[in-house]
């Protein structure tokens, strides 16, 4: 087995940071992990782009479907330059048509008005064909494949994951992300075969008395934060290392 890279979803600099001195290879930067990742601020991209690793951005405008009006679309590829202009290092980008596949129209012009390597991320994971959308991605010039293997977590979908590395015949990277730990890494890299893997490594705060917003009703408590997790980061990258090592 070649070198796997581990990429850590992050959605504050803080995260970025901890990310990049625990084992990080790349950073995938977002807003509001809480929602599956949306596009970053523009003063949270220029901060970003100063760490040691690469920083892709997530373009994403909202939660919800990978089906996006005109409005959005416009949106997405100014947020594009944007990341471009910042000085990141790419952008993790998907979108799809009514009949689930890629929408091809949309990201060929994405794709073909930036310089930055782009990340198609889970939207793949809504395609009803994942050897037409590994062709479609590779004809669009996607540098990798972000998929859970159409599961709720990558651990259940390894059969989707190993066929995806299959499809992609070395053409385009696999990346597994959707519940990736230190204690399964070894086993889905050993069944799939993926070439990288993907995870926040993050982990919740218990609320403290001052979580919470005054209403009308008086004080709301709220659930405790996400944080990226030194520790957690520091264990995927070992246990990645012990699959690299065990494997040759």
């Amino acid at each position: 087995m070649s070198r796997v890279n581990l990429e850590v979803c992050v959605d504050t600099i803080e995260g970025a940071v901890i990310a990049e001195k625990y084992g990080a290879d790349r950073i995938e930067l977002c807003a509001a992990l809480s929602e599956g990742g949306l596009t970053p601020s523009t003063g949270l991209m220029a901060a970003a782009s100063e760490l040691s690793v690469p920083v892709y951005a997530m373009i994403r405008p909202r939660s919800g479907n990978f089906s996006y009006s005109e409005a959005e679309k416009s949106l997405m590829l100014r947020d594009i330059q944007i990341a471009e202009d910042t000085g990141l290092d790419g952008i993790v980008i998907g979108a799809v048509s009514p009949g689930h596949r890629l929408d091809l129209d949309f990201l060929s012009a994405a794709l073909g008005r930036t310089r930055l390597p782009a990340t198609l991320h889970r939207a793949f994971d809504t395609l009803t064909d994942v050897s037409a959308g590994v062709e479609d991605a590779v004809e669009l010039g996607f540098e990798r494949i972000l998929t859970s293997g159409h599961a709720l977590r990558a651990e259940l979908g390894l059969d989707i994951l190993a066929e995806t590395v299959r499809c992609a015949k070395g053409r385009l990277s696999v990346m597994a992300g959707a519940g990736i730990t230190p204690e399964n890494a070894s086993m889905i890299l050993c069944r799939s075969r993926v070439d990288e893997l993907h995870a926040s490594c993050s982990v919740q705060h218990p609320p403290s008395p001052s979580d919470g917003v005054e209403t009308r009703l008086g004080f709301v408590p709220t659930s405790g934060l996400m944080s990226t997790s030194a520790k957690s980061v520091q264990a995927l990258r070992a246990a990645v290392e012990n699959s690299f090592t065990t494997s040759d």
